[in-house]
Order: C-alpha cells, then structure tokens, then sequence
C-alpha cells in the first residue's frame, strides 16, 4: 500500500514537473516575442508554485530588466530556495543585476563561479553571460563575442546565438559583423524573425527607409506575433500615414499584450492624428484607471491636446503634472519647448517661456532644431523691444548657421544698432559691405552706425562709407530707396565740409547735390546762403 501510494506521488510528481517545464518553454517563447506583461504573469504563477524552478527565476530577472526594475528582480531572486541560488543559470541572473549596477567585479564572481560548476560547456549559461554583457553599458562586448565561441562549439545550429553574437558586434559597431551574424542565423533558421528584424534594424541606423520596411515586413510575414518588427512598421508609418499606423499599432497590442505602454501608444496616436479630444477622453480614463502606475508620458499627451485646442490653463497644468511625475533623466529637449510654447501662448508669461525654451536649448543635439530656437528667441525679445537679446540671439543664428543669408547678417546689425552696441553693429555691417559690395544696405547702415558713433563728426568716420554708398548708387536716383540714401549721404558729407573741415566750398557743391534731388528743402537752401556769405567774408579756410 505505501509503495502503491509512493508510486502515485512519484507520478504526480513528474507530471506536475512536466508541466512547469512546458510552462517555462512557453514563457521562453513570450520573452522572445517580447509579451513581457503575459511572461511575467506565467512566472510569478510558476514561481508561486515552485519556487526552485532556476529557470523561471532567470527569466523573470530578465523581464524584470526590460523596465529596469533592478531592485524589485535582486529581491525576488534573493527570496528564492538557497538551493535556487546555487544554480549556474540563478548564478548568471545575479551576475547580470550587478553589471546592471555597474558592480562589474561582484558580477565577475558569479559568472565566473557559473562557468567553473559547468565547466564553461553549458551553451545555454554562455549565451546568459554573454547577454548580460551586451545589455549593461559596462559590459565587454568582446568577451561575450569569447564566451558565444565555446558556445558555438556544443550548439552550432541554434539561431539565437548567432544574434547574441551579432548584437555584441553591434554594441561594438562593427555593422559588417554583425550582419554576417545575422545571416548566419538565418542560414541555421531562413524564417527566424529575430534575425530578420536585427538586419533591418542595421539598415534603420542607415536611414534606408526602403530596405529596412522590406526586412521588418518579412520578418512578420514569418511569425505574425513577432511584436518588435510590429512596432518598427507602427513607427514606420506613425509620420506618413496614421492610419495604417493604427493598423500595425493594432497588431502590435495584440502580440505584445496590452500595457501601460500600449496604453500610451494609442493615446498618443490618437493626438498625432488630431483627434484631440479623443486623446483627452482616452488619456483621462487612463489616468483615472492606472491611478500612481501610469504613464508619465500621459500628462503630457494630455497638455499637447489642450495646446492645440488652445485650452492654455489646462494644458499648463497638466504640463506641470507632468514634470513632477515624470523621471528628470526622461525628460527630452521637446519637454521644455512645450512647456515654453504653452507660456508664450499664455499673455505676460515671456520670461517663464524663455526660462524653459533655453532649457530645451541646452539639451538639444540636432543643429537645425537650435537654429529654430535661436530664431525664435530673437523673435520673442524683438517683441519685448529688448534689442540687446535680440541681437544675442540673431548673432548666434548668423554665426553657428552655414546656410544664413545677407538678410540674417542685416537682421543682425540693425537689432545691434538698436540696442546702442555701436562697436559691434558696426562689425556686423562692415563684414555686409564686404560680402555684398553689390549691395546699398551694409554702406548705410556702416555709414548710420560710424555716424552714431562718431556724433561730433570730428574723425570723420561715417564718411568713406557715405562716399562708397554714393559711388554705388548715384546713377540709379530715380529709385526711391536710393534717392533716400543719397539725400541724407549728400547732407551728411556737406555738413561734415562745412563744420569739421570748414571747406564751405566744397560744402556748398555738396547742398546742391542734394537739392537736385529734393529741391524743396529749404533747410539746404538756407545753408547754401549762409555758407555763400562766410565765403563773401572771406571767413572760410579754403577758396
């Protein structure tokens, strides 16, 4: 009898192992189609019942990884049996937590002391360390790359290694490898989507749109769940056309499971799609459902909405929900523009837009987005008349942009003039009149400026550019601008003659000049009179 009842726990036994290990393959194959919310569910499920089984430990420290929870995977594997923690795969999990923590020596002792217990033949623990090299910053590429070779050697045909290996070529930016990796995957497994989807991640990097769609459609023609190639043609199709986005989103959801982060994607699609209302109802029930686990991201999406319907107070407000909430190593440059665009929508708020556009700016890398903020900086102190920003603002867009024009480099000059920096607005026009010299502007303007600077004429210094603006332009005075600029060159130099250089002479030719072309200006009548009697007299120093 006791035997016959030993038999049937020992049966049960085995049946109940039998079925954890199909579990564990299933999870397996979740990870690999990245349904991390489904695998995590299947593990805790698994662990709650055997909480031995070393491989649903490894593989819940890998899910775990994939939000970085670091902390909360150290924890549930340090709960585990002893018995669990003294196997090699367990061993390579703990290993992975402290290079994740940049503990690369502790890490060290644990791969190492998983490599001696299987006498470094155990495909499966080489290719764990060698993946816990390739996913911490810290860790070498080139002894995952050693680690994949022995492996190579007990288990030739399995796919997954050559992408580990491939990955770990990547991480070392060797492209060629790396391909050639993949392709040996595919020759081990010709419809492995893994290794499908990794070439045309290669091809992504190199921005050749009609390559990488190709590799990221065929990966999913071979395995229609294969959630991260789903994802590649959701992004793919997120700028050109929503709704076919919406359809890889769908597909998307469905292989990956609805999450926190499916969640946002449809919310945020429905905001790209200007449906912003429906954006505000899909984000606010989301935030009600979700409650302190929700998307960060969702506060934002819901300050976008209310942007672009000009609802300033409510998209303020969610804007600031969302910089307290959201992590300070998440923010992104876009964050701060937003925040400064709702300010500068709202009235008085330009000094608190201008605090958060140059937050954006500090944290910017594309060249032509801080060009734009540049430009706009300038724009919004030319609003406030406070030229001496403005003028900042214009001299960086001129000096940092290789494609700026005469219009950009005049722009420059006249806020600097307006702000009384004589120096350098003359600088910015002297450069004009030698990169122009075909052209009236920078002659003026060098000319306005010199004359601002020199206000008592006694250098003389507005002159040579007056002389310049008037050999340029005297024989077209039937333009209006440069008849403009003539009369006020004429009336300067006359002045000059007349007061500094007492040639009243030469004064005087210079008066009629530009009476003959505004003769009814009697202020340059009088002074022809005046100066005409000072000659009479003999008052003047030169005949």
């Amino acid at each position: 009898m006791m035997t016959r009842q030993f038999l049937i726990v020992a049966a049960a036994l085995l049946v109940s192992t039998g079925l954890w290990s199909q579990d564990v393959n299933d999870v397996s194959k979740d990870i690999y189609h990245e349904r991390y919310a489904p695998a995590k569910q299947k593990l805790l499920n698994i662990l709650s019942q055997s909480p031995s089984n070393e491989e649903a430990l490894y593989l819940l420290t890998q899910v775990y990884l994939q939000n970085d929870s670091v902390q909360t995977a150290k924890a549930k594997l340090l709960s585990a049996p002893p018995a669990a923690l003294d196997q090699p795969i367990v061993m390579c999990a703990m290993g992975h937590l402290l290079l994740r923590q940049d503990s690369a020596d502790a890490a060290k002792i644990y791969f190492d002391k998983a490599l001696d217990r299987t006498k470094s033949k155990n495909p499966h623990v080489l290719n764990a360390i060698a993946k816990a090299e390739l996913d911490a910053k810290s860790g070498d590429a080139n002894y995952g790359l050693s680690l994949l070779e022995k492996a190579f050697k007990r288990d030739k045909n399995n796919p997954e290694l050559y992408v580990t290996k491939g990955d770990l070529y990547r991480k070392l930016g060797n492209g060629s490898e790396s391909y050639k990796a993949y392709q040996e995957a595919l020759a081990k497994n010709e419809t492995y989507a893994a290794a499908i989807y990794k070439i045309g991640k290669i091809f992504a990097t190199q921005g050749n749109k009609d390559v990488y769609v190709n590799y990221f459609d065929k990966a999913v023609s071979n395995d229609s769940m294969y959630a991260p190639a789903l994802y590649e043609m959701y992004y793919h199709y997120y700028f050109k056309d929503v709704n076919k986005a919406r359809e890889y989103l769908d597909k998307y959801i469905a292989a990956s499971g609805k999450s926190v982060k499916t969640d946002y994607l449809v919310t945020d699609l429905l905001f790209s799609s200007q449906k912003y209302g429906d954006a505000i109802d899909h984000a606010g029930k989301l935030l009600a459902l979700q409650g302190a686990v929700a998307e960060p991201r969702l506060y934002k999406l819901m300050a976008y909405s209310y942007s672009a319907l000009h609802k300033n107070d409510s998209a303020l407000a969610y804007m600031k929900q969302y910089f307290k909430l959201q992590n300070d190593t998440n923010y992104v440059a876009k964050d701060f523009e937003a925040m400064g665009a709702i300010y500068d929508s709202i009235g008085g708020k330009q000094d608190s837009a201008m605090i958060y556009y140059e937050k954006a700016l500090v944290m910017e890398k594309d060249t032509v987005q801080t060009l734009k903020y540049y430009k706009k900086f300038a724009n919004i102190y030319k609003e406030q008349k406070d030229y001496t920003q403005e003028a900042k603002w214009l001299g960086k867009y001129y000096e940092t942009n290789t494609a700026a024009t005469n219009v950009d480099l005049f722009n420059w000059g006249i806020a600097s003039y307006k702000a009384g920096d004589y120096p350098t607005a003359d600088s910015v026009f002297t450069k004009y009149e030698t990169k122009y010299p075909e052209q009236s502007f920078g002659y003026y303007w060098a000319a306005r400026v010199t004359a601002a600077i020199d206000t008592s004429m006694e250098n003389g210094l507005a002159i040579p550019h007056y002389e310049k603006l008037i050999e340029l332009i005297k024989n077209d005075s039937t333009d209006k601008t440069n008849r403009k600029y003539l009369i006020e060159a004429y009336g300067y130099i006359a002045a000059y003659e007349a007061n500094v250089k007492k040639d009243y002479r030469e004064s005087i030719e210079y008066f009629e000049k530009l009476l003959a072309l505004d003769p009814s200006n009697e202020d340059a009548r009088k002074y022809v009179e005046v100066l005409q009697k000072h000659m009479v007299n003999g008052e003047s120093s030169k005949n």
